[in-house]
């Protein structure tokens, strides 16, 4: 039999074609078959090392992270905060209301009139000891109670271990304004504790729906555990059983076991309510993010209300290193607020008030407001927070430690890590 493409020349170069045609189409689906597969595995494995890289980076992250928290406690220790006189300066509350451009121009006007009085012959030296014309703004900067810029109690470090980087900040809780001041239940003061909120979080630019909110959550939290200034230590009552074996000859081969119960006491010290609170204020009862979103930001400046709140269940006011819409709110308590935070912000850049008899002394004409709001002040500071921030590669840590300290007596109350 014969071929019939034999006789017909052009199906004969069709179904060449045709078999040709198909073998192009499978092999283009192998290579893309090929292609998928080959990108997936390399994206699995990219993946893979970034991961296990990050994993390595986080953890060198983690461990500098709890170092530096070791060591900023250590030193901590050794760290007496000092107090500076500032009589030519401005005082740092002045700035915290003023925007982004109003900063700016009012270091340049006060860095063009320093310059005239100086005769622009001496070099002026900021916070971080650097020395700068007379006639630079960026020479200026507006130090706090402590030196550094508020709420700083030291320059922060920064320092390197192996190939990571490492920051701690160590700020005045005292300075900020106390949160926990809303959860007081006493009834001849609640009227002058929510005013002091609202003056505090008007100033900030709070709105009256985030207020409002604000109030709520903390309802929220009073109903779970009630606030006081002064909390006592808890005193705990418990029977503990002891067991003790009688042992008998070796040939009896015998013990008999006998158990005698007794009542113990122990005090569970105060601070375990200031603890208790801190997490509170921490939990997702609050709504953080909305109190931290900025309501000034620029280069140098981020301000937002969380700023200036003490969410660590500090119950003082420090009148020497609280910027004037905090002391504001504490002086509520007693009246006459504006006018004695006006007073003390004049006052303390000459010299800082060695106790509460001498603020008597030096504003007389209000010392019954001053009087009625002693249990809210301070003129030390005793309550801090250290911030610790790591980074390594791609992966950063950090972790937050509340504090008290009485002289080198360090007590940790909370610790957020993150």
């Amino acid at each position: 039999m014969k071929n019939r493409s034999l006789g017909n020349p052009s199906a004969a170069a069709g179904n060449c074609r045709t078999r040709n045609g198909v073998v192009l189409l499978i092999t283009l689906v192998l290579l893309v078959v090929l292609s998928t597969v080959g990108y997936s595995l390399a994206s699995r494995v990219a993946e893979r090392r970034h991961r296990d890289s990050y994993l390595i980076d986080y953890q060198a992250a983690r461990y500098n992270c709890d170092s530096a928290v070791k060591y900023a406690l250590a030193v901590l220790q050794e760290i007496e905060p000092q107090l500076i006189e500032r009589p030519n300066e401005l005082d740092f509350s002045d700035l915290f209301s003023l925007t982004e451009a109003e900063y700016e121009d009012f270091i340049e006007q006060w860095a063009f009139e320093t310059a005239l009085d100086m005769n622009q012959s001496v070099a002026l030296t900021d916070a971080n000891g650097f020395f700068g014309q007379p006639n630079s703004p960026d020479s200026y900067v507006i130090r706090g109670p402590y030196g550094p810029p508020w709420p700083f109690v030291t320059k922060p470090a920064q320092f390197e271990i192996g190939s990571g980087k490492v920051t701690i900040q160590i700020e005045d809780e005292n300075a900020k304004y106390p949160i926990a001041w809303a959860l007081l239940e006493d009834e001849e003061i609640n009227t002058e504790a929510e005013a002091g909120l609202e003056t505090f979080c008007e100033w900030m630019g709070v709105s009256y729906s985030q207020i409002e909110a604000l109030k709520d959550q903390l309802k929220q939290i009073n109903e779970i555990k009630s606030f006081k200034l002064n909390f006592e230590p808890i005193k705990v009552t418990g029977r503990k059983t002891t067991t003790t074996e009688d042992r008998r000859s070796r040939r009896t081969r015998r013990s008999r076991r006998t158990s005698q119960s007794r009542t113990t006491r122990r005090t569970i010290p105060a601070v375990v309510h200031t603890t208790d609170f801190a997490r509170l204020f921490h939990s997702s009862l609050i709504d953080i993010e909305a109190l931290a979103r900025p309501v000034i930001e620029g280069p140098d400046r981020k301000e937002s209300a969380l700023k200036y709140m003490g969410m660590w269940a500090s119950t003082k006011v420090n009148i020497n290193t609280a910027p004037r819409h905090v002391l504001e709110a504490a002086f509520t308590f007693g009246g006459d607020a504006d006018k004695i935070a006006a007073e003390i912000i004049r006052r303390r850049r000459i010299k800082p008030f060695k106790d509460i008899e001498e603020l008597k002394k030096e504003l007389f004409r209000y010392s019954d407001s001053i009087q009625k709001c002693e249990e809210y002040i301070t003129t030390t500071s005793g309550f801090f927070t250290i911030k610790v921030t790591a980074t390594s590669g791609k992966a950063k840590a950090s972790a937050v430690i509340a504090i008290t300290k009485d002289g080198k007596k360090v007590q940790k109350i909370a610790v957020i890590s993150g």
